[in-house]
């Protein structure tokens, strides 16, 4: 079985954003899967998706704090015209990435215990993310 899907998260201001429940609850043909795959891609090149901690808040602030002091907006950038938080922005999407691949068991991903889906909101005002969800799957 082969399933996909155009899934639209709502906005969320600049840092990395908890997004588990969202994604999975666009998704309810998982529930009928033994065993699978889902891809998911983000159509954006200035925010990320990632995988880590789902418990504690303070996980994903220092995610916020290390990527921006690593790719700091303050820097001798050229693609300046969509603001000084775009070009830092497409740096931390391309170096955290815009994919993700989980494998699937009894309905849902197999996850560990402390995983969840992050969202990586890299502009100030990002918007909408759209997310295409690709489920392939043995029912």
């Amino acid at each position: 079985m082969w399933r996909q899907r155009d899934i639209t998260l709502r906005p969320r201001p600049r840092g990395f954003h908890l997004v588990t429940d969202e994604v999975l609850g666009a998704l309810p043909e998982l529930d009928g899967l033994r065993v699978g795959l889902v891809h998911l891609l983000l159509q954006h090149t200035s925010a990320s998706l990632t995988l880590n901690e789902n418990a504690s808040p303070d996980v994903r602030r220092d995610m916020e704090t290390w990527a921006n002091t690593v790719i700091p907006e303050q820097f001798a950038w050229t693609h300046t015209l969509e603001g000084g938080d775009d070009m830092p922005a497409h740096v931390k999407s391309s170096l955290m990435g815009a994919t993700l691949t989980l494998p699937l068991r009894d309905g849902a991903p197999v996850l560990g215990t402390w995983q969840g889906i992050y969202l990586c909101e890299h502009r100030n005002h990002g918007g909408a993310r759209r997310l295409t969800a690709t489920v392939w799957g043995e029912e």
